[in-house]
């Protein structure tokens, strides 16, 4: 039973199968051989936040939230008090000038805010009663102020008090908040991003004004992220990646991510590979600060801020939608999938000879603004150095539903929550093996020996 649930599982799909998929019983790069099976929630888990060093928050549809030591995997607290689903969730850093304490805000559909103690468990704030659910969650710690995103963007201080507010025109509302420079923050709404500032007045009360809407997106944004402090990055439902100056808001760059198309056929209405609208969309983005590694679809893209070009890609990366990424390092990454497994994949360099761009790489990308022209695709193979392959070098399996996410605690493990109502704590078998090793020589030290 370990053995399948760490080792190699054939890839489902025959259309895309792949061999490079399939790792075996021998994954030698793949040090999580230990996992710790976490119950106690009973509805899907969509987020876990991380608290400090050794413990971590869950919460998804069951309206709880749950503190978890990842050293142990004990569960510290129960956090009950929303009637319906958690919407979002984040952490609060509260400082008395000589120690600092971290809270949790948490949004759900019942309308409500809270303010949690994960050391006791209680509740310190609440807001209810709110016009509409709120989808996302900003913290500003260097303006003391917190803000929530969904029908309307409100601000509010660290006391749970509202300092200014706006209503937006958007079906479907803020779904994503990330903060800029010069106290500004950008809100995807949609397909537009929206820039807003936030004001002091003399009278210390804040206002909150639009100055800038971004609408080069051809999609809903799904995915919007800070890249360091002159860049920041969306990702659209289309498969639209744009890298953006995080100063005056112009475009870096912009990608969109194309599939091959399939040759005319009068089979090709039927053909089983055709790619569904989904398969175009990032889900997904995270960074470094070097690069950007984008989850669209199945597949898995890692762009260079520095090059502004690809410098890896995998088109089938796993069986179903990637729903969340991690770069471990500038070579290392990882991902988890509706198809229930975490996969982590190494960057390396493209084997000789090189597979076909016309019907790899480039059958899928397109550079500029080459999707707004109207003629035929050109069949010129275009030959570009240095396109890299990700290899995959680890695939954890124990969960029976789609992977919401993941948290890493490096050493002591990593965290994954599930639409299995699980969360599974997955170990380095070696170091388990000598921490344990180590107590046990300590335990018979203080009895005097055996």
């Amino acid at each position: 039973m370990l053995r399948w649930i760490l080792g190699g599982r054939e890839a489902q799909g025959s259309v895309e199968k792949s061999s490079v998929l399939c790792t075996g019983e021998e994954q030698p790069k793949n040090w999580f051989t230990e996992l710790q099976v976490l119950k106690g929630h009973f509805d899907i888990v969509r987020f876990l936040v991380q608290i400090d060093d050794f413990r971590c928050a869950s919460a998804g549809d069951d309206g709880l939230v749950l503190v978890w030591n990842v050293e142990t995997g004990e569960r510290l607290q129960e956090l009950r008090g929303h009637s319906q689903q958690i919407t979002a969730i984040t952490t609060l850093i509260c400082s008395d000038g000589l120690m600092s304490h971290t809270l949790l805000i948490t949004a759900s559909s019942d309308r409500s805010l809270s303010l949690w103690d994960p050391d006791t468990g209680n509740r310190v704030q609440t807001v209810s009663d709110l016009q509409s659910s709120v989808k996302c969650l900003l913290v500003l710690e260097r303006l003391c102020v917190w803000l929530s995103g969904g029908e309307e963007l409100c601000v509010w201080n660290k006391d749970f008090q509202l300092q200014c507010h706006r209503q937006n025109h958007s079906d479907t509302g803020i779904t994503a908040l990330i903060e800029l420079p010069k106290n500004c923050i950008a809100a995807a709404m949609d397909k537009e991003i929206i820039i807003y500032r936030l004001t002091y007045s003399t009278d210390s009360s804040i206002s909150l004004a639009e100055i800038r809407c971004l609408s080069d997106h051809q999609d809903q944004i799904r995915a919007l992220i800070n890249v360091n402090d002159g860049l920041f990055a969306s990702g659209s439902h289309a498969g639209e990646l744009i890298l953006w100056d995080a100063i005056d808001w112009n475009i870096l760059a912009y990608e969109h991510i194309l599939w091959e198309e399939s040759p005319p056929s009068a089979l090709a209405e039927i053909r089983l590979g055709a790619p569904k609208p989904s398969e175009m969309s990032i889900q997904h983005l995270t960074t470094n600060g070097k690069l950007i590694l984008a989850a669209v679809g199945s597949g898995l893209y890692v762009y260079s801020i520095l090059t502004k070009t690809v410098v890896a890609y995998r088109k089938v990366a796993h069986d179903s939608n990637v729903l969340h990424t991690m770069l471990v390092s500038d070579s290392e990454l990882m991902s988890c999938s509706e198809d229930g497994s975490v996969r982590m994949w190494e960057i390396q360099d493209l084997p000789l000879p090189a597979e076909p761009a016309s019907a790899g790489f480039f059958g899928m990308w397109t550079f500029g603004r080459s999707n707004k022209q109207t003629g035929p695709p050109s069949k010129k193979v275009i030959e570009v150095p240095n396109i890299r392959i990700l290899e995959l070098t680890g695939d954890l399996i124990g969960h029976s539903g789609a992977v919401q996410m993941f948290v890493s605690f490096k050493e002591n493990g990593l965290v994954t929550c599930s639409t299995d109502h699980l969360l599974i704590l997955w170990k380095n078998g070696e170091r388990q093996s000598h921490l344990r090793s180590l107590a046990l020589f300590q335990k018979l030290e203080e009895n005097g020996g055996l």
